[in-house]
């Protein structure tokens, strides 16, 4: 049977809140009945412990454009303030808090000016930067995520990826995903996308002769 989430026209992101909303609420899931001190685990976004990287995708889910907009302003166009600001905003006065705030915006679609691509690709990778620190596995749908790879491959919006991949040619071995020219990446489809959004602990997980190249580029900017 064909994937649809593979198949839908991907230009417009068609499809794109079923996805969403599925990741949110394995994500929330996967977080319920937390210990307390776990939360402070450092995530793989850097600075940010695990609750707020959650606290952040709740902002995300809250945030429409007017509001994005009122909040750039108020912050000067200092975009990283904008951030910091709505996740506090979210973050609640415990970690029981953060979870419920989380859990109201799972059917939200809700958007800051931003594609719905882009927003389920900050579910999933945002989602994994809480998971591994925390030794969580989720077995992302196939579709889903390549549908994120194709997204990023081609985009710098968010997220340096088109330029950390350049000059590479990335191969999943778990699905339909293939981009690029040049010394290659090969692995799961969820580690390229990791990797090519600067998580370069999902690295270890890849093979090629592009791999060392790849890690070398995750603090761009």
């Amino acid at each position: 049977m064909t994937d649809p989430a593979v198949t839908t026209p991907r230009s417009h992101g068609d499809g794109a809140w079923p996805l969403i909303h599925a990741e949110r609420a394995a994500l929330a899931d996967d977080l319920a009945d937390m210990p307390d001190e776990r939360w402070e685990t450092p995530s793989l976004c850097e600075g940010l412990t695990v609750r707020e990287v959650l606290a952040h995708l709740t902002a995300g889910a809250s945030l429409n454009t007017v509001r994005w907009m009122a909040g750039v302003i108020r912050c000067r166009f200092d975009f990283d303030r904008q951030v910091a600001m709505r996740l506090a905003e979210q973050l609640g006065t415990a970690p029981a808090e953060t979870l419920e705030r989380f859990r109201r915006v799972v059917p939200s679609t809700t958007k800051p000016p931003l594609p719905a691509l882009a927003m389920l690709g900050e579910t999933i990778v945002h989602g994994e930067d809480i998971r591994r620190p925390l030794g969580i596995r989720r077995d992302h749908p196939i579709g889903a995520v390549t549908r994120v790879a194709e997204y990023y491959q081609g985009s710098d919006l968010v997220v340096v990826a088109r330029k950390r991949v350049a000059g590479l040619r990335l191969v999943a071995n778990d699905g339909p995903f293939t981009t690029g020219a040049g010394p290659v990446v090969s692995g799961p489809t969820l580690a390229l996308v990791m990797a090519m959004t600067g998580r370069t602990a999902y690295c270890d997980d890849l093979d090629g002769d592009g791999v060392e190249l790849l890690r070398s580029r995750g603090a761009m900017a």
